[in-house]
């Protein structure tokens, strides 16, 4: 399909969101927007129209894409006052690309679907380096017809993109994979801090690991941020626990243990105890830190 421009409706323009926004413009394409507090000057200077709220994004665009926090905050855009449902129209699609409950996902699709609208779940990875990048994983749930009619713009913004199934489908997807994301880094966490612990000089440890059978992409860009002591955030501590959340609630629904989900998630409320939910992810390395009353290395 040809990636003739389009009219383009993006809502929520956060770390994630603005990037994302900007490579559609920059694929030429009319972007209308609207964000929580003000719209970002950089978009504006690239040619972004503003918009009062969600229902006049959703009069003015053919595709009206999501990028909010949580599923409430989903809600709330769609169907708040004001909200997409009330401009939407025949022939349109909503694409959310934030990362929410699968079930939830499907009842607005089915409230979307009976406004004579298309919904695909397509949530992503890779955080604000791959936002910037256009290099995002994309995990979507779609009809394969509606997919196409979307998958172009998806290559403005991302590099991996997969239609897994249904609508629903993309949202377990990045459930599943916030999982291992979790795991991956609670592994790291307690291999650094064992290894500094043990007199080794940490940097060297992740130099040498990366090396071998142990090398992730976790261990690569996390381990170097508990290293050098840069938390700041690309994906937070808050929203992290929010996945794992979701992730517990279905495998409850789903008669299922997932222990070490359990377990990351509290090491993650540890941190948030400490203070530190709105830091990287990478900051759970701090808990595992205060169980063992040492640092990797000395904060910057």
């Amino acid at each position: 399909m040809s990636n003739t421009a389009q009219k383009i409706g993006f809502i929520g323009l956060g770390i994630m969101g603005t990037p994302m926004a900007l490579n559609l413009i920059k694929g030429g394409h009319t972007l209308f927007v609207n964000t929580r507090r003000q719209v970002p000057q950089e978009l504006l200077d690239a040619g972004a129209k503003g918009c009062a709220n969600a229902a006049e994004v959703a009069r003015q665009a053919d595709i009206i894409i999501t990028m909010v926090p949580d599923t409430p905050d989903v809600e709330k855009v769609l169907f708040g006052e004001n909200g997409v449902a009330s401009g939407i129209g025949k022939g349109k699609v909503v694409v959310d690309m934030s990362s929410i409950d699968p079930i939830a996902t499907k009842a607005f699709a089915q409230k979307i679907n009976a406004l004579g609208a298309d919904y695909v779940d397509a949530p992503v990875s890779g955080g604000e380096v791959g936002a910037k990048a256009a290099s995002l994983t994309i995990m979507v749930g779609a009809d394969e017809a509606v997919f196409e009619r979307v998958k172009p713009l998806f290559e403005l913004m991302g590099k991996n993109i997969t239609l897994i199934g249904g609508v629903g489908a993309g949202q377990t997807c990045k459930v599943a994979n916030q999982i291992i994301v979790a795991l991956n880094i609670a592994a790291v966490s307690e291999a650094l801090v064992f290894a500094s612990k043990a007199g080794a000089d940490p940097s060297k440890v992740r130099q040498a690991l990366m090396g071998g059978f142990a090398s992730s992409r976790i261990l690569e860009v996390h381990g170097e941020r508990m290293v050098k002591r840069t938390f700041n955030p690309g994906f937070r501590i808050a929203l992290h626990q929010k996945d794992l959340n979701l992730a517990l609630q279905g495998a409850k629904a789903l008669k299922m243990a997932l222990p070490q989900t359990a377990n990351a998630a509290q090491l993650m409320q540890a941190c948030a105890a400490l203070g530190h939910d709105q830091a990287d992810h990478s900051a759970l390395v701090k808990a595992i830190e205060t169980l063992a009353n040492h640092k990797v290395a000395p904060d910057a």
